[in-house]
């Protein structure tokens, strides 16, 4: 718990720390006003999941109220892509964080299993749940105002939670949020596209298995490393696999191309101790997984 005293020195400290005015110039004022919204709490705790929005929070929260007031909680479970905590894991090691991992325990919920259009709000549910074991302080989320104008039913998972929004507080958007990423020297950090959990992969309504999100990260492992491209996402439907490709990288997917991808998918399946399944490629559409009434309800959620 710190002073008052401990508390203005902080803030002021934090003004200029790593943080150059070349690129956050013309968002300094949301970043004072996202810095007072930290330092007015004694102690907080970040739900960081490996995203641009958790970890750039949690960077500039631990520059600016120092490491006795900042505890970091990273949530590891099958729906969680390995470079994401290995990405958390590494920048808590370089900016010494004080980092807590847990399972967060969502697959052991026969709600979140099912897939329903609100499994967020399960998901959330146990996240949050979990941190408030493991510590009694104010929890914050990675949630910007671009996350407002979508379908995200982990929001209200928060709400019930009490948890807190800084960069909804301070009118922050993604855009904003890339902008102070860089200002606070993580560019490699700043670019990062979007991180949706490898649930948002499977069709609403189909049953979340490990096996199945382990194939998933699998094939998107492999079109990535064949195709380099721009955006790739696996996407579980009823009795196939579809892999969704930003435009460019499709057309230049010639069928020779196709059949060789598609046959490498489904020795991939059998190598996860799954049948094999027709394997089809699309163009990509952002959350075209997440169905209400059988259409595509909204865009896919990352975790923040």
């Amino acid at each position: 718990m710190r002073s008052g005293a401990e508390q203005e020195s902080r803030t002021e400290e934090g003004d200029g720390d790593n943080m150059p005015s070349s690129g956050i110039e013309p968002h300094r004022q949301q970043v004072a006003a996202l810095r007072a919204i930290l330092a007015a709490m004694p102690e907080i705790a970040v739900a960081v999941s490996g995203g641009v929005d958790s970890l750039t929070l949690s960077v500039l929260a631990h520059r600016t109220l120092g490491a006795g007031a900042v505890r970091m909680f990273h949530a590891v479970s099958p729906a969680v892509p390995p470079e994401a905590t290995a990405r958390v894991r590494e920048i808590a090691g370089r900016e010494g964080w004080l980092l807590s991992v847990i399972d967060a325990g969502e697959f052991a919920s026969a709600e979140y299993r099912e897939n329903p259009v609100n499994r967020c709000f399960y998901c959330k549910t146990h996240l949050y749940a979990a941190v408030r074991r493991n510590t009694g302080v104010q929890i914050l989320s990675g949630t910007n105002l671009d996350d407002l104008g979508e379908y995200r039913p982990g929001l209200d998972a928060a709400r019930e939670h009490g948890v807190r929004h800084p960069f909804v507080e301070a009118g922050i958007d993604k855009r904003t949020v890339r902008a102070i990423a860089r200002g606070l020297g993580l560019g490699d950090i700043a670019e990062l596209p979007a991180a949706p959990c490898l649930s948002s992969r499977v069709e609403t309504g189909i049953r979340i298995e490990a096996g199945l999100l382990a194939l998933v990260h699998a094939v998107e492992r492999l079109a990535a490393a064949e195709l380099t491209p721009r955006t790739v996402r696996c996407r579980v439907r009823p009795g196939k696999l579809v892999v969704e490709l930003d435009e460019a990288s499709l057309t230049r997917l010639d069928d020779a191309e196709r059949g060789r991808l598609a046959a490498a998918v489904e020795a991939l399946a059998q190598e996860h101790g799954l049948d094999p399944r027709p394997v089809s490629f699309a163009p990509y559409r952002t959350g075209s997984a997440f169905l209400v009434g059988g259409r595509v309800a909204a865009a896919e959620t990352a975790r923040s």
